[in-house]
């Protein structure tokens, strides 16, 4: 605005100044001074012309800078709001071994595997001749799956082993839990005993105790049901058979299976009582049934005691009873089992299995137990934390009698120990070791004409679970 004012004062005074010049001096004179004041209104105009145009970009410059402003509200206000839409609707992560996602109304998600790596020695009886015997060695289990929760009540649970090179389903069921019932759908256990229905991730020994293969526990596809009180448990269901046998054509086989547990917990006293019955109808497509046992290790497959086949068989029945107790670092289990066979015009065989095992924790730690199974070991000192791990030792009396009614599989008596070393939560190294005294052995399996002979077993184990 300055230099507009001098511009119009300037050529004001030029147009007073002119005639005064025309009547004192030549007309030379004056264009050059006409000239001269030219060439100054030029320079001033310039000059305007340049602040004009720093005015205008400075305008735009604070256009920008407001736009850009605007624009960095905007991106606070959404972030805002992102942070209120998350906090409505929280994601928990927690660690269980593995990721357990928990999402709103119900939702969740755990990815579940373990990993078992055996090794085992079985001493050949003097005489006796198989492939079975001496070292053997495998990947026991290698599982994977997953388990969660559905609102509404629902869960689920999907788990297979990859171990054979295969695959082959375990746990493959969905669920719904209201108080204290629950209603279970799909391929699952058919509520044997507390060795049976005891994670392998969890069991005292390498191998469950004798009569629970040999018996052909097994999970199979049907529907259940569970009420459980505060020292009270109830299950039982109705059973087809397993997954890959219903793929058989013509395969009709069904049961009724039930288990009664009563678990009372006195101070640091934990105490386990029941029963279970199993009643299978064979179907139309199952007429001879097999038993028989490993001798306390699983790479090698060889069996000193087996029924061999069964024939005309239409029923099986099969009771049992279960009691435990857990007080501080000291666990105790026993189990009873008699297993009959049904036969169309034949005697009926009832065959018998048992064992009874007891253990002591050497280290500050104890068996955990739950509602009519045992748990996981919560090592209390691992290692990498100043201390060793969780160490126990456990011994084991297990007998196994497949003669009956004619039928001569052979008896086995098994005196076993174990040494459990768990470093941290979900790491596990077991030493077995077992005297097995046999009589009655397979045929094909006998030193010469002696039946009865001892064997002794070593097996190891490596394993990790999450």
């Amino acid at each position: 605005m300055r230099f507009i004012a001098k511009l119009l004062a300037a050529s004001a005074l030029a147009g007073i100044a002119i005639p005064a010049h025309a009547q004192d001096a030549d007309v030379d004179a004056l264009k050059a001074e006409i000239a001269e004041l030219k060439a100054a209104l030029e320079i001033l105009s310039s000059k305007v012309e340049a602040q004009s145009q720093q005015n205008t970009q400075t305008q735009n410059e604070v256009e920008s800078v407001k736009t850009t402003a605007n624009q960095a509200k905007t991106t606070a206000d959404n972030a805002q709001a992102a942070v209120a839409q998350a906090s409505a609707s929280p994601i928990d992560v927690e660690w269980k071994g593995a990721p357990k996602i928990k999402g709103e109304g119900g939702w969740s998600f755990k990815p579940r595997g373990r990993v078992q790596v055996d090794v085992a020695t079985v001493d050949a009886p003097d005489g006796v001749s198989d492939p079975g015997l001496g070292f053997s060695n495998e990947l026991r289990r290698v599982r994977l799956g997953a388990e969660g929760t559905v609102p509404g009540g629902f869960g689920y649970k999907i788990y297979g082993d990859i171990a054979s090179g295969g695959f082959t389903l375990n746990d493959a069921f969905f669920y719904y839990k209201k108080d204290n019932l629950k209603l279970l759908f799909g391929h699952l256990n058919n509520f044997q005993g507390i060795e049976e229905l005891t994670s392998s991730n969890d069991t005292s020994f390498i191998e469950r105790a004798g009569f629970t293969d040999a018996f052909n526990f097994e999970r199979r596809v049907g529907i259940a049901a569970e009420y459980t009180t505060n020292n009270v448990l109830i299950q039982g269901g109705v059973f087809t058979d397993n997954n890959e046998d219903l793929n058989d054509d013509g395969n009709n086989a069904i049961g009724l299976d039930g288990r009664f547990i009563y678990f009372p917990k006195f101070g640091n006293t934990q105490l386990h009582f029941g029963g279970s019955a199993h009643w299978r109808d064979l179907g139309d497509a199952i007429n001879e049934v097999d038993f028989r046992q490993r001798p306390l290790v699983h790479p090698t497959d060889i069996r000193f005691i087996d029924t061999g086949d069964i024939s005309n068989a239409e029923e099986e029945t099969n009771f049992a009873l279960e009691a435990a107790v857990v007080s501080g670092r000291f666990h105790a289990v026993g189990e009873a089992s008699w297993h009959t066979v049904s036969r169309a015009g034949f005697d009926n065989p009832t065959f018998f299995g048992g064992a009874v095992e007891a253990g002591f924790f050497l280290t500050d730690d104890k068996r955990t137990y739950k509602a009519g199974v045992f748990k996981g070991i919560k090592v209390k000192n691992p290692v990498g934390k100043g201390g060793w791990g969780a160490l126990q030792f456990n011994v084991r009396y297990d007998r196994l009698d497949l003669n009956d009614a004619g039928i001569i599989g052979g008896t086995q008596d098994s005196y076993q120990a174990s040494l459990i070393w768990n470093p941290v939560n979900n790491v596990r190294f077991l030493l077995n070791y077992g005297l097995l005294d046999y009589s009655d052995v397979t045929a094909s399996l006998a030193n010469g004409t002696e039946t009865d002979f001892d064997v002794n077993v070593f097996g190891a184990r490596a394993q990790i679970n999450f």
